[in-house]
């Protein structure tokens, strides 16, 4: 695992701000969990961080390296969706397990 550093994120759908200037350090090892109502940006905040998602403005590193241009398969990073039907043929625990 690598340090993830988020600096004052911001995310914008048009004229619309959605994330307003983020700023977390996840250090390498550490657990997190987002959690929050419906709407509050963090699937987006995620999708971001994978690069699934351009941001808006501000900083993603991860191990130390800028990564707000570098492409998905580059970033070496994972996560599990929301919605199980992914793999519907699996658990809960598989599919939370397949992406670790």
């Amino acid at each position: 695992m690598a340090t993830v550093s988020i600096r004052n994120v911001k995310k914008a759908f048009g004229s619309t701000e959605v994330l307003h200037g983020v700023s977390v350090e996840i250090d390498d090892g550490e657990f997190v969990i987002l959690v929050g109502p419906s709407g509050c940006g963090k699937s987006t905040l995620l999708r971001m961080i994978a690069g699934l998602e351009n941001i808006s403005a501000g900083d993603i590193a991860i191990g130390g390296r800028v990564v707000n241009n570098v492409p998905p398969k580059q970033r070496d990073i994972a996560m599990v969706f929301q919605n199980y039907a992914l793999y519907p043929h699996m658990t809960v625990r598989d599919n939370m397990a397949f992406s670790l």
